[in-house]
């Protein structure tokens, strides 16, 4: 045991040293063989105390993140992952793991894409490819909920079992990714530009922010969540699973399965049996609340004042599908790139006061199909969200003369 113990001590040593040199400018190809032979026996708990002893002897936690994507990249290239651990369907680690699966297929995509534009002759064939862009772009935006949930929920609980280096270092990775992504996002709201210039940040932008966000894959699925699942209680994974809600998630909803425990649920912010939201007008329950919210005979979707879905009603005919994964993210994310000009101009003429409902129709799938969407303000006035009434409104365009007789239509009724 003593010197399976004296072999931790001197790894850990050994890459305290390696991330000095670096810090003191030996370039990393230089240290690349001194690392690949630490990284071959070493694990990520001995990777989290170096951080650890670092700051604690001073060193600021961006010089450490200059070594980070060094070490992952080896890690990658030398290490067989261990399997990860089981847990159930819906709790935080496997929702973690199932966005960041969602993560590396819109990244292989954008890949595809930036490699066609990179070997693109004719400029004639950039539209389309330019989309496709611009729709992986929009999907990738979706990490901030993921980095958000994992800053505020898991750090929190890292650093309360006295666990500091990772969300330090991390946090610093995840702005570093959102500056790219917001890069990204800016120069591809450029609608008039060569062929040239589109190469150029295909092959910069495009690909730093690719591999940025694998890295960050990487260090979560080999560092982050193997730590937190050895250290985490179950009232933790509770407590985590009860705050997630509020940051939305990352392309992918979460499944059913996971319970927290008993304690969390009667602490969390849902309501349980009884308990009512009092409202000026009456009490409802949650149960009766829910209800009333699928029974209702149109769809709901309420956007935040920060442009955020914030909330949907759930219904067996839903018009257009909902899925929670678009819960916190940008409304704009959620339109194709055609029509996010309209969707902005709505939203900034509610914020402004300028107008308060706007209203669409369409034909969808042989149905007649009515959209209002309608400024939401508290009683100062004060603009609180936009929020969205879709309804199949077919059969009601049909009705003639008058019914004043009961007669029940449960499936029209429904429809309408």
């Amino acid at each position: 045991m003593s010197e399976l113990i004296d072999n931790r001590t001197q790894r850990i040593r050994q890459l305290k040293h390696i991330i000095r040199q670096l810090h003191q400018g030996v370039p990393a190809g230089a240290v690349r063989d001194q690392l690949r032979a630490i990284v071959r026996e070493t694990d990520y708990s001995e990777m989290v105390a170096m951080e650890q002893e670092l700051m604690a002897e001073g060193m600021p936690a961006e010089e450490i993140m200059s070594m980070c994507d060094l070490h992952s990249q080896l890690a990658r290239e030398v290490l067989v992952p261990p399997p990860a651990r089981s847990v159930p369907p819906g709790h935080p680690a496997d929702t973690m793991r199932r966005e960041n699966q969602a993560l590396r297929e819109v990244v292989a995509r954008m890949r595809d894409v930036i490699a066609s534009i990179s070997a693109l002759a004719d400029p004639s064939a950039l539209p389309p490819l330019l989309d496709q862009w611009r729709q992986c772009a929009n999907e990738l935006m979706d990490a901030d909920k993921h980095y958000q949930r994992k800053e505020q929920l898991f750090f929190s609980r890292l650093e309360a079992h006295g666990i500091t280096g990772p969300s330090k270092v991390m946090w610093g990775k995840d702005d570093e990714i959102r500056a790219m992504l917001k890069s990204l996002q800016q120069a591809l709201s450029v609608r008039e530009a060569k062929l040239e210039e589109w190469k150029l940040v295909a092959q910069t932008i495009g690909r730093s922010a690719a591999a940025a966000i694998e890295e960050m894959i990487s260090k979560e699925e080999n560092i982050l969540l193997p730590l937190c699942l050895d250290v985490f209680t179950e009232d933790d994974w509770g407590q985590i699973w009860a705050d997630s809600p509020r940051y939305g998630w990352c392309l992918a909803a979460p499944l059913e399965g996971y319970r927290p425990p008993e304690g969390v649920l009667r602490e969390g912010l849902r309501l349980e049996g009884a308990q009512a939201v009092q409202l000026p007008t009456g009490s409802l329950t949650l149960e009766q609340l829910l209800a009333i919210f699928r029974t209702l005979p149109v769809d709901l979707t309420f956007v935040d004042a920060d442009d955020r879905v914030a909330f949907f009603s759930e219904g067996p005919d839903r018009i257009f599908a909902r899925s929670k994964a678009i819960l916190g993210r940008k409304v704009q994310h959620c339109h194709p790139p055609r029509s996010v000009d309209v969707v902005d101009r709505i939203l900034e003429d509610f914020r402004s006061g300028r107008h308060s409902v706007a209203e669409f129709w369409i034909q969808f799938h042989g149905r007649f199909v009515h959209i209002r969407y309608f400024a939401v303000r508290n009683e100062a006035g004060q603009y609180l969200g936009t929020l969205e009434v879709t309804q199949d409104i077919t059969r009601i365009r049909s009705l003639e003369g008058e019914r004043r007789l009961l007669q029940y239509e449960e499936s029209a009724v429904q429809g309408a």
